[in-house]
C-alpha cells in the first residue's frame, strides 16, 4: 500500500520537499553529456591518427645502416676493409688500405664487423670488381678481438658459399704469445674453405719485431696483386688526400663542446650506467700508495671506488682506464706549431655517407684533442710521416720523411733507426725538423687515438665489492736523443692524489671480462707464477681463497711463486702475503730475489727446485696453473721449466711434455695473463 504514495506524493510534500532535479532531468543531462563526450573524441580522432603514424618511422627505422652491401652500393664503393681491433692499430691499418684504393681508381671503405650484418658477405658478388680485405688482430690466448667476436662465431657456424668473392687477410699478432696470429690465420683459412678466392697471401704482422714494417712490406706487394686481379693500373704517385675538413667555431655555446667525454656529451657530469668503453665511470681514487721501500722505481697500489656504479667484477678481470697526456707536452706542441690550443673546432668527414663523422668527439678544442683523444707519445707510423712531408720547407727534411715512409730497404732502415730506435714521438720529430710545421688540424687528423690502458685487477669482489685495486710500475726512461719519455697512464695514475685541492681525484674506467679464472671447484689446487707487478691478479685470487675458507669451503692447496729484485726494496705486498701464509691460506710462498746474490735467481729456478711437489699437484691432483707478467722472457722460461718438470719428474719425452701442457691449455688448466 505504500508504493502508490511514493509514486504520487501529496501536494503539500510537493510544495515543501520537491528536489531541484528529478530523475528525468538526470537522464536527459546524462544523455547530453554522453553525446558531447562522443562528439568531442570523434572530432579529435582524425587528428590523432596522422600524428601517431608520423611517429612510427622514428621507432621502427634503425638508427644506422646494418647492411654493408647496401652502403657500398649507395656510396659507390667496391672494396671493403673489415677490421678486428682491440687497441686501434688494425682499425688504423684498415683506414690506410681504404684510402690507398683511390690510387688505383677504386673506392674503399673501412668497416667495423660489429656494426654490420656479416652474414651478408655472400652478397658481395652483387658489386662488380669487389674485394673484401680483413685486418684481424689476435687478442688474449688466440681469441678474436671484442668487435670481431660475432663475425668469428658466424664464420664457425656458417655453411654459406663464398664462391666468386675475392679476399685478402693481414693479421696483427705478437710472436711472444703462444697463439701467434691465430685470428688472422683462421679467417684466411675459413674464407678459402667456404669458396672465396684468395687474391694475395696472408700477411702476418709481428708486434714483437716491427709491425709497421711488416704491414708496409705486405701492402707494397698486395696492391700489384690487386691490380693484376682486376686488370687495372695505379693512377699515379701516392698523394695526400684529406679525409676531414676543419670548421672553427668562433661563437658557440661551451655546453655543446666536448671536454674529454668519449661518447655522450656531458657524460662525465651526468653519469648513467651501464658503464663500458664508450661510457666509462669516473671512479674516485681512495688509496694511492707507493709499494716499494727503495730502489729508483716507483711501484704503486691504487684503489678506485665503484660503489653506486653497478659495476661488477670477478677475480682475474681487467680494469681499463682512460689516461690523459702530459699537459707540459701538449703545451709544447702548441708552442712549436704557434697555435691557440683553446680554439674550438670540429673536423668533419668530407664523405657525408661515412659512419665516422669525426676522428674524435667534436666540437672540441685543440687542447682537449691533444690531451684526451690523440696519441702524442708513441713514435708516429710511416703514413703520418708521408702526409706531413709536404709541410717541410727544407728539401732534405722532406726527402728524408718520404724516404722513411717508403718500402725501400734504405727507407725502412732510416725509419727504424731515426724514429723507432731513437724513440722519437711527434714533438721530438717537430723539434728535430725545424722546417716541418704542419697545420695543427691536419696533424690531429693523422695522429691515432689515445687508447685505454688495461691492468689486471688486484682485488677480489668477494672481499672488496665496492672497489677495484690496481698494481702498476711507473714507466720513465731517457731516450737515445737525451729526452725523458714518460709512460702516459702510469705517470697520470701516479699523480692521482686522493685529495686534489679539496676535490676527489677520479679515473675514467670500466671493467673488461677475462678468461683468467679460479677453478670452479675450490678444492682444486692452484699454482700461481707472477713476478713483479704480475702479482696483481694473484692478490685477488688469494683474497678469494681466504674468503672461501672463511665460508667453510674445502679449499685446495694455494701455491705462489713470486719474484722481485731485492727483498728490502721491491717485495710487493710482503706483509699481506706473509700474513696469508701464516693463516694457512697460502700453503706455499716461494719468492725469488733475483739480485740479492751473485747469480740471478728467477721464478723458473724455484719451480724446477720443487719439481716433485709440482708434478704431483698437476698430474695427480688436477691443479690449475696461472702465469702473469712478461710474455717475452718470463712466460717462455716458465713454460720451458714445466716441460723439464714433466720430463724429469713425470718421465715424459720432450715432445710428450709439450703436448701434455698444450692439452692443459685446451682444458683451461694452464692460463696466461701476459704482456710484452
Amino acid at each position: 500500500m505504500e508504493e502508490p504514495d511514493v509514486q504520487n506524493p501529496s501536494a503539500d510534500e510537493d510544495t515543501e520537499q520537491e528536489p531541484l532535479v528529478n530523475s528525468l532531468d538526470i537522464f536527459l543531462l546524462s544523455l547530453i553529456a554522453g553525446l558531447l563526450i562522443y562528439w568531442f573524441f570523434s572530432r579529435r580522432k582524425p587528428q590523432d591518427i596522422p600524428d601517431f603514424k608520423r611517429l612510427t618511422p622514428t621507432v621502427v627505422t634503425p638508427a644506422r645502416e646494418t647492411s654493408f652491401i647496401e652502403k657500398m652500393k649507395k656510396t659507390n664503393r667496391n672494396i671493403v676493409v673489415f677490421y678486428g681491433s682491440q687497441t686501434g692499430t688494425a682499425e688504423e691499418f684498415s683506414n690506410r688500405l681504404a684510402k690507398d684504393a683511390q690510387r688505383y681508381g677504386m673506392r674503399g671503405m673501412a668497416a667495423d664487423p660489429e656494426e654490420f650484418d656479416m652474414s651478408e658477405l655472400p652478397r658481395l658478388t652483387e658489386i662488380d670488381n669487389s674485394l673484401a680485405i680483413f685486418c684481424m688482430a689476435t687478442y688474449g690466448e688466440g681469441d678474436p678481438t671484442d668487435n670481431a667476436q660475432d663475425f668469428f662465431d658466424w664464420l664457425q657456424e656458417t655453411d654459406d658459399s663464398l664462391e666468386g668473392i675475392g679476399f685478402a687477410v693481414f693479421g696483427l699478432g705478437n710472436k711472444t704469445y703462444e697463439h701467434f696470429n691465430a685470428m688472422g690465420k683462421y679467417v684466411d683459412k675459413r674464407l678459402a674453405e667456404l669458396g672465396a678466392k684468395r687474391i694475395f697471401d696472408l700477411g702476418l704482422g709481428d708486434d714483437d719485431a716491427n709491425l709497421e714494417e711488416d704491414f708496409i712490406s705486405w701492402k707494397e706487394q698486395f696492391w700489384p696483386a690487386v691490380c693484376e686481379f682486376f686488370g687495372v693500373e695505379a693512377t699515379g704517385e701516392e698523394c695526400s688526400i684529406r679525409q676531414f675538413e676543419l670548421v672553427v667555431h668562433n661563437d658557440i655555446n661551451m655546453n655543446q663542446v666536448y671536454t674529454g667525454e668519449l661518447g655522450r656529451l656531458k657524460s662525465f657530469e651526468n653519469q648513467r650506467p651501464p658503464f663500458d668503453a664508450k661510457n666509462p665511470y669516473l671512479a674516485p681514487v681512495t688509496v694511492n700508495r707507493k709499494l716499494n721501500k727503495g730502489g729508483d722505481r716507483h711501484l704503486m697500489h691504487l684503489e678506485l671506488d665503484i660503489s653506486g656504479s653497478k659495476i661488477r667484477y670477478d677475480s682475474g678481470d681487467h680494469v681499463a682506464v682512460y689516461p690523459t697526456n702530459d699537459m707540459t707536452l701538449v703545451k709544447r706542441l702548441g708552442e712549436v706549431l704557434h697555435v691557440d690550443l683553446d680554439t674550438v673546432m670540429s673536423l668533419n668527414n668530407l664523405d657525408e655517407e661515412s659512419s665516422k663523422k669525426h676522428p674524435f668527439p667534436c666540437p672540441t678544442t685543440y687542447r682537449t684533442a691533444l690531451t684526451h683523444y690523440l696519441d702524442v707519445t708513441n713514435p708516429p707510423r710511416t703514413n703520418v710521416l708521408y702526409e706531413l712531408s709536404q709541410y717541410a720547407a727544407d728539401p732534405t727534411e722532406q726527402e728524408n720523411l718520404r724516404k722513411m715512409a717508403s718500402a725501400s730497404p734504405e727507407g725502412k732502415a732510416l725509419y727504424q733507426s731515426w724514429v723507432v730506435d731513437s724513440q722519437r714521438n711527434i714533438l721530438a720529430i717537430l723539434e728535430d725538423l725545424p722546417s716541418l710545421r704542419p697545420p695543427i688540424d691536419h696533424l690531429c687528423e693523422l695522429l691515432p687515438r689515445l687508447q685505454a690502458r688495461y691492468y689486471s685487477i688486484a682485488s677480489s669482489a668477494k672481499v672488496h665489492p665496492s672497489s677495484v685495486h690496481i698494481c702498476a710500475v711507473v714507466v720513465e726512461y731517457t731516450t737515445p736523443t737525451g729526452r725523458v719519455n714518460k709512460g702516459v697512464a702510469t705517470n697520470w695514475l701516479k699523480n692521482k692524489t686522493v685529495n686534489d685541492n679539496g676535490h676527489k681525484s677520479t679515473v675514467p674506467m670500466y671493467v673488461r671480462k677475462s678468461q683468467f679464472r679460479l677453478p670452479f671447484k675450490a678444492s682444486n689446487p692452484v699454482v700461481m707464477i707472477g713476478p713483479g707487478t704480475g702479482i696483481a691478479p694473484f692478490v685477488g685470487f688469494i683474497q678469494e681463497r681466504a674468503w672461501l675458507k672463511q665460508q667453510g669451503k674445502d679449499v685446495g692447496e694455494t701455491v705462489l711463486y713470486y719474484g722481485c729484485r731485492h727483498k728490502s726494496e721491491d717485495y710487493l705486498y710482503q706483509e699481506e702475503l706473509e700474513e696469508f701464509e701464516r693463516a694457512g691460506v697460502l700453503t706455499q710462498l716461494n719468492v725469488a730475489f733475483s739480485r740479492d746474490q751473485e747469480h740471478k735467481v728467477y721464478v723458473q729456478h724455484l719451480l724446477k727446485k720443487n719439481k716433485e711437489h709440482l708434478w704431483n699437484l698437476i698430474h695427480s691432483k688436477n691443479a690449475h696453473i696461472y702465469i702473469c707478467g712478461d710474455a717475452r722472457n718470463m712466460a717462455r722460461d716458465v713454460q720451458a721449466a714445466f716441460h723439464e718438470i714433466a720430463e724429469e719428474a713425470g718421465g715424459l719425452t720432450h715432445s710428450q711434455a709439450v703436448d701434455y701442457f698444450k692439452r692443459l691449455m685446451t682444458k683451461g688448466r694452464y692460463s696466461q695473463d701476459v704482456w710484452s
